[in-house]
């Protein structure tokens, strides 16, 4: 082994082999230690050596085995179909942590399902395009639950964005290719990775412009932004800043194609029911007309929404176009209200039980506390939102009293959950 040494550059009988390293070249001086190999006249510095241990990291870290380079071919290497999950498997995944929704559900199972067939394809005469979705219902009803549960099984890179930090380019506020930096982030900045992930784009009923025409007035924080988000939806090579923030001239860019990322976007749309009773009603003149309204079910207009109603609230159709896929989400009634409330892994009222037996008490509610709980949640008009405002707020004074208190049991009856609720002073 040869250490650095300003003074040596040969080695071995009569000094007549000169020593450099065989991979980069460089001489003992230029490099901290010189590895001689034992089978041969050949040598590898330190440096190249350090190149070789982060190439194998990188190489393990992928965990492809039979991947022989990291360069992209023509053919993709991504996960063949068969070892992706079938359209009811990913239903019955969802049904495991939200509760409902059966229509949303099939559309989000159908659209990732074959999302991830496209990634598959190989070169055809056939080009498969992506279908983007957006989700419309009113808060509380699980549209970023329904996201984040999907790339769960999925396993791919998941980031939440909300549009209502965006501004057209040149105002204060971030840019639209702010966007894919947490994707970035949640793939470790690998590209190839990244361009494979999903994007929830969260409060997209808030860039709306004030009204179904175009606007005469520049809307640098609405219809601006929906105009930058065309191409990033339609997929185009996007320069993204890799720490977020404005760009700088000298600032280093990572180039992002997002071709193949699945954008979700979700939004309440509030006041949206207006514009869909208003479009029922257009076509209800006549003698007929009562018995075609007695057919809407007034209680949940938004199982009529339609791409001319987004267009009513403001949405631009370039952008309505680019996203294909339209689910909506029911509001949640008394008994979904109360299965959410016990029946999901995650459900409320089991994160409280483990808040109580991680100081050994064991926490019971009865059942009429539940239903009281439901009652007051969709009295609010919340939804599962609301259910743990309630909670919360029933259960702040036994959760500071109980770990000081030497109590294995703790019961919380209906009166004791309506004194709460009227000592704080809700309804």
């Amino acid at each position: 082994m040869a250490k650095k040494n300003s003074n040596n550059n040969n080695i071995g009988g009569g000094g007549s082999i000169p020593v450099k390293c065989s991979f980069c070249g460089k001489e003992p001086s230029y490099t901290d230690i010189m590895v001689p190999s034992p089978l041969g006249e050949a040598y590898i510095c330190s440096d190249c050596v350090d190149q070789i241990e982060g190439l194998l990291k990188e190489y393990l870290n992928e965990g492809h085995p039979q991947k022989s380079s990291h360069k992209k071919s023509g053919k993709e290497n991504h996960a063949p179909a068969g070892k992706l999950p079938t359209p009811k498997e990913i239903c019955d995944f969802l049904d495991q942590y939200v509760i409902g929704q059966d229509d949303a559900k099939k559309y989000l199972s159908v659209a990732v399902y074959n999302h991830y067939k496209r990634l598959a394809q190989t070169r055809d005469e056939v080009d498969i395009e992506k279908s983007n979705i957006i989700m419309v219902g009113p808060t509380g009803t699980g549209k970023t639950l329904l996201a984040k549960t999907i790339a769960r099984q999925l396993d791919v890179p998941f980031a939440i964005v909300d549009a209502t930090v965006l501004t057209e380019a040149g105002y204060v506020g971030e840019d639209i290719e702010s966007l894919l930096v947490r994707l970035l982030q949640a793939a470790d900045y690998d590209v190839e990775k990244a361009e494979r992930g999903i994007v929830f784009i969260d409060e997209i009923d808030k860039i709306a412009r004030k009204g179904d025409n175009p606007s005469i007035t520049r809307d640098v924080s609405g219809e601006g932004v929906q105009q930058g988000l065309l191409k990033l939806l339609e997929g185009s090579v996007v320069n993204v800043p890799p720490n977020g923030g404005r760009k700088h001239p000298e600032q280093k860019m990572i180039a992002v194609d997002t071709k193949n990322i699945l954008f979700i976007c979700g939004g309440a749309f509030d006041g949206i029911e207006r514009k869909i009773a208003h479009r029922l009603n257009t076509h209800v003149v006549g003698f007929t007309g009562h018995a075609v309204r007695a057919k809407v079910d007034s209680d949940n207009y938004l199982k009529y929404i339609a791409p001319q109603d987004l267009k009513s609230f403001g949405l631009i159709p370039e952008i309505i176009g680019r996203l294909p896929v339209l689910v909506h989400l029911d509001p949640l009634d008394r008994d979904a209200l109360l299965k959410v409330l016990t029946e999901p892994k995650n459900a409320i009222i089991r994160q409280y039980e483990k808040l109580f037996a991680m100081d050994g008490v064991k926490l019971v509610f009865e059942p009429e506390t539940l239903g009281f709980i439901v009652d007051k949640a969709i009295e609010y008009k919340l939804g599962a939102r609301g259910l743990r405002t309630i909670v919360e707020t029933i259960m702040i004074d036994p959760m500071f009293e109980t770990p000081s208190a030497k109590v294995k049991e703790l019961t919380i009856t209906r009166e004791y959950a309506e004194e709460k609720i009227k000592k704080a002073y809700i309804g």
